[in-house]
């Protein structure tokens, strides 16, 4: 990894640790839009990527510009957190009405070695057929995961070949101009993600 490289994934992970808690009072300098997020103070250009997108197309991170991306990592064996996580989305983008066309988003798999762009397609439209997997090979994604500060621990199941993975999860906001903008953690409201991708359009 060049010098450049290093230093942007250290910049990322002190920056996802020190993202300013939300407080959704628009008086906070650090929070104008008055956002439920955390929010990045300064927002700061969201790290690229490509992969395989579940479309069956090559998938960039930047080809979205223009779009508010609601970038989220998780793995379609997930039986707890990742559901639930997609199932909010869903709803969130159910609700946007007609703002939901200048939005996307993007599940990025912390499994590659299962997740084939067919599984996260067949998986994803259980949800929204308009939200786009990201695959790739397992080094791919490792650095995917690590620019923006995620982890992923495999654990493997007692008396199975089977295993299950241990990950972060926060949901990325990133704006139209691809800046960082907030981080939404776990266990937040469709309702919550509504309000945070509607400010962010309109402004």
């Amino acid at each position: 990894m060049s010098t450049l490289k290093r230093c942007l994934s250290v910049l990322l992970l002190a920056c996802c640790a020190a993202v300013s808690a939300g407080s959704g009072a628009a008086s906070d300098p650090a929070n104008p839009l008055g956002l439920k997020a955390g929010v990045f103070d300064p927002p700061r250009m969201a790290p690229d990527f490509s992969a395989q997108g579940s479309d069956g197309k090559e998938l960039k991170l930047s080809q979205f510009r223009g779009k508010l991306v609601l970038l989220e990592f998780g793995y379609t064996s997930c039986v707890d957190v990742c559901p639930v996580t997609l199932a909010v989305l869903a709803e969130a983008h159910k609700r946007m009405g007609a703002l939901a066309s200048q939005l996307q988003v993007v599940y990025v798999t912390v499994d590659p070695e299962r997740d084939t762009p067919e599984r996260m397609r067949n998986y994803l439209r259980n949800f929204d057929a308009s939200f786009l997997g990201a695959t790739g090979t397992p080094q791919q994604m490792a650095k995917v995961r690590q620019d923006y500060g995620i982890s992923a621990v495999r654990k493997q199941i007692e008396g199975s070949k089977d295993y299950v993975i241990g990950h972060s999860s926060y949901l990325y906001f990133v704006d139209r101009k691809g800046s960082l903008r907030a981080l939404l953690p776990f266990g937040r409201t469709a309702d919550d993600v509504v309000h945070d991708a509607t400010l962010l359009l309109k402004n």
